[in-house]
């Protein structure tokens, strides 16, 4: 006689993807008591932010090819597919305390940021593009060759503006409402030159393209201040990487899920999604589930999924395409010229420097992070497509990387949900952001979280490091 218990096949939430915006909420969903079923058609945890080896990177990029043996081992190797870092003092960081998923990792400060700017040619230099390290310090900016020496007062008096600034103080404010005035009437009350609105537009605010300049400055001065309160915080830069790669930020998040009783399956796809008489989701079907669970569907009130999923499923006109991003993954044996050899940096390209639409990414990390060979790093650089030539619009990134050993490249569209979610429990999550830190994505988890529950999450009175909890 079987005695064995049958399996129950109902669920309050299925999650469809190891993403990092999935995992957070399965997480937090199981955290709330609710029963999830999580599934993912990769053999891996983190979907297109997954960390790969060498012979899962292969097969992606190079099926039927073996990588080169001077590389090493699969176990020296876990590749990024996105690039990004965290900021030290952001939202997924809270997240990450107020869950305890950051005992789970370990943590390194990326040791410098930089920024491409072009030059006039002067008395006593030459013209031409240049990559200057962006300062972390009152003492660096001092230093800076971003900056005259006028111009550097007039920034600091800019930054100090900023620093000062309290939206609930108006003694703060020096009369001006920043929810009224554009940015660039802003930085044109300071008389900042447009090389100074570059490096503070796009490598401390962080915006990727000019867009920001019409908008309401009170949205750059939050950026700016983010940027200034994330430094310190962990060191003396704004970002944070965790070791083995980013992949291992969703995989956390899915330990805490299982811990809370979640069950989790890998190399299973979603194949339908079934509806009930109001049109409201009521299950699903996958034939890998069938296979290794022995049940025909899995019963569910809500289904939260990546776009990917939703395209497979048939429920394409739950997403649509804004645009695509073009990433080249690059294998590299020195560091990025210039940068004083740092094992880790990020550099980023203004549009206007380049005279495009949006801004180009370079993000390096190497052995020290345990991602790869020693002797070796790896730069992904990144863009909004603006051509029919993807891979040319990467040029100056190539340029400043320097020559290269490996690259693979990737055209992705950037998908976002047309509703949010509530008529029929389907919600489909937005793809990665071309933004060089993870403030988009988790600003996602938020708003998801509180049209599911109908609460925000609480991210006040945090420890105040992993040590602590």
């Amino acid at each position: 006689m079987d005695t064995q218990e049958p399996i129950n096949p109902n669920y309050d939430v299925v999650v469809c993807g190891t993403g990092l915006i999935e995992c957070i909420l399965s997480g937090l969903l199981s955290m709330e008591g609710k029963r999830v079923f999580h599934m993912d058609r990769n053999p891996y945890y983190g979907g297109e932010g997954a960390s790969l080896n060498l012979t899962n990177l292969w097969k992606l990029f190079k099926a039927g090819q073996q990588f080169p043996q001077q590389l090493g081992q699969n176990r020296d190797w876990n590749i990024d597919l996105i690039p990004k870092f965290v900021m030290a003092n952001g939202q997924l960081v809270k997240i990450l305390l107020k869950t305890k998923v950051a005992r789970y990792l370990e943590w390194k400060a990326i040791d410098g940021t930089y920024v491409f700017q072009m030059k006039e040619p002067g008395l006593f230099s030459k013209g031409g593009g240049k990559i200057e390290k962006v300062p972390a310090t009152a003492s660096e900016a001092l230093k800076s060759d971003l900056m005259g020496m006028f111009e550097k007062r007039r920034c600091q008096k800019f930054l100090a503006y900023v620093s000062n600034y309290e939206a609930s103080n108006p003694k703060t404010h020096d009369g001006l409402n920043l929810n009224q005035m554009s940015c660039a009437q802003l930085l044109k009350k300071f008389e900042l030159e447009p090389n100074t609105i570059d490096f503070i537009g796009h490598a401390v605010a962080l915006f990727s393209n000019d867009l920001f300049l019409d908008k309401p400055a009170i949205q750059t001065i939050e950026k700016i201040k983010l940027y200034m309160d994330s430094i310190g915080r962990y060191g003396d830069s704004p970002f944070i990487y965790p070791i083995y790669g980013l992949g291992g930020i969703p995989e956390g998040f899915s330990r805490m899920a299982a811990v809370n009783g979640g069950t989790f399956m890998l190399n299973a796809d979603l194949d339908e999604v079934l509806f009930d008489g109001e049109g409201k989701v009521c299950g699903l079907k996958s034939e890998k589930v069938k296979e290794l669970m022995g049940i025909e569907q899995i019963n569910c009130k809500m289904i939260i999924a990546d776009p990917s999923y939703a395209l497979k499923a048939k429920l394409s006109n739950k997403v649509k395409s804004i645009g695509k991003i073009v990433r080249c993954i690059c294998i590299l044996n020195h560091p990025i010229p210039n940068t004083k050899n740092l094992p880790s940096v990020q550099v980023i390209i203004p549009q206007r420097q380049t005279g495009r639409k949006n801004d180009i990414y370079v993000m390096m990390v190497s052995d020290v992070h345990n991602v790869c060979k020693k002797g070796f790093f790896i730069a992904i650089l990144s863009t909004n497509v603006e051509t029919n030539n993807p891979e040319k619009e990467l040029e100056p990134a190539f340029e400043i990387v320097g020559p290269v050993l490996e690259k693979f490249v990737t055209v992705s569209d950037v998908y976002v949900p047309t509703d949010d979610g509530s008529k029929d429990n389907i919600y489909i999550s937005s793809s990665f952001d071309p933004q060089s830190h993870f403030e988009g994505e988790t600003q996602q988890v938020l708003n998801a979280y509180r049209k599911i529950t109908g609460n925000d999450l609480d991210l006040t009175n945090l420890p105040v490091d992993q040590d602590d909890q």
